[in-house]
């Protein structure tokens, strides 16, 4: 099964879910956002499948949110920027809560959002050559949404640190924060990924590894569904801000902007 967006197969009980916008580096757009929980969904009710691996094609894994959706934005109403920023919430979430186990397979760099939807996965291998990085404060923007989820993942300490600089850091060092699970070289992490996925398929009860993942959910984080609203609540008005749309300018304009 595929889209135009996002590509789907499944094969001994894996599904591999691919974003496939490579010409933008599989940058968000309202519709990929749609297309991959959409995918997500379907991956979810299919029963041939147990373990989910999420990845993407090109030379990088997400470069967040694209140039024609941040002009977009700009434009948005309030109600209309309230609903993109549940799309996005609805997006994490879908993998959060998601019943089977999703591991992300990050082969390039995860900026932004990008970066988020990596964090979010439930095992995240990743190759050396990866940079991750939440490069939001840089445009005016806020991490409000990933944040929810970094903040159970690393220490308030590391998050002040990645979250107010905006700066890229390795793949190495997203290991140290706690951000992903695994660095395999670029030669050996499709069959590590695999190797790993089908271990899941053959060694653990689907029952067992979906309540599992279910108790780590609701034991760390009872408090998710109230601070994502807010987030939602953040970041649609943080759209509407001069900074934001300074911000934005710029980057369109290519235009290093000073603070």
């Amino acid at each position: 099964m595929t889209s135009s967006l996002v590509l789907y197969t499944v094969e001994n009980r894996i599904a591999t879910i691919s974003l496939n916008r490579p010409d933008k580096r599989n940058a968000f757009s309202p519709e990929l956002v749609s297309a991959l929980t959409q995918m997500l969904l379907t991956a979810s009710d299919d029963e041939e499948v147990k373990v989910i691996i999420l990845k993407a094609v090109g030379p990088a894994f997400s470069a967040g949110a694209d140039l024609a959706y941040l002009q977009q934005l700009q434009n948005n109403t309030h109600e209309e920027n309230v609903q993109d920023s549940e799309n996005l919430k609805n997006l994490f979430t879908t993998i959060y809560y998601l019943p089977k186990v999703v591991i992300a397979q990050v082969e390039g760099h995860a900026i932004a959002g990008g970066c988020g939807l990596a964090t979010v996965c439930d095992i995240v291998f990743a190759v050396p050559e990866a940079n991750f990085g939440y490069t939001e404060v840089k445009l005016g923007f806020v991490p409000a949404i990933v944040s929810c989820f970094l903040m159970r993942k690393t220490s308030e300490t590391i998050a002040k640190k990645i979250l107010l600089t905006g700066d890229l850091f390795s793949a190495e060092q997203a290991l140290a924060y706690n951000l992903i699970t695994y660095v395999t070289n670029k030669d050996e992490i499709s069959q590590k990924v695999q190797d790993f996925a089908q271990k899941l398929c053959d060694e653990a009860s689907g029952n067992s590894l979906m309540v599992t993942k279910q108790l780590i959910g609701q034991t760390t984080n009872p408090e998710l569904e109230k601070s994502l609203n807010l987030a939602v609540k953040i970041n649609a008005r943080v759209r509407e801000s001069d900074d934001f749309k300074k911000g934005i300018a710029s980057f369109i304009s290519k235009e290093k902007i000073k603070w």
